[in-house]
């Protein structure tokens, strides 16, 4: 067993020899080491605020677009008088004047200033949309943030 692993040793040294002889007038070509991968781009994300009112068993909506997919977040950051009333939000479609919710896309929630809404959309039309609960006894005059890609 021995003479094998003598002679592996052999062979390695003469390779190693043969290869730093300086006589050798083969050329090598280096191995480019940068990266030809497109770096990925970041989504900017835009920011809209919208202020209206909502009627005694009504609704209001804010229409807007995602330009590319991503996370949309609405927040409703003012509502009243009185200023703690539980308002409905959502995020809808829009058709016209008209915003349908989208159907487990709503929340009911007092003003604040963390998102009631958030999750992932594709790019296109959405709405927002503010709307009575049933506990309003005046019209309420509120302010929707939304943040969208």
């Amino acid at each position: 067993m021995k003479w094998y692993l003598s002679l592996g040793v052999a062979a390695l040294v003469a390779m190693s020899s043969a290869a730093c002889n300086n006589s050798d007038t083969s050329t090598l070509t280096p191995v480019p080491t940068t990266s030809t991968t497109a770096p990925t781009p970041t989504a900017t994300s835009t920011t809209e605020t919208h202020s209206g009112t909502v009627p005694v068993g009504g609704a209001d909506a804010y229409a807007f677009n995602v330009a590319t997919a991503g996370t949309v977040s609405i927040t409703l950051t003012a509502a009243g008088p009185p200023a703690n009333i539980i308002m409905g939000i959502g995020v809808g479609t829009p058709s016209g004047t008209v915003c349908t919710p989208i159907s487990g896309a709503s929340v009911t929630g007092a003003a604040s200033n963390v998102a009631q809404l958030t999750g992932s959309s594709s790019a296109g039309a959405l709405c927002a949309i503010v709307f009575d609960v049933g506990n309003q006894t005046v019209p309420i005059t509120y302010s929707i943030t939304v943040v969208h890609p």
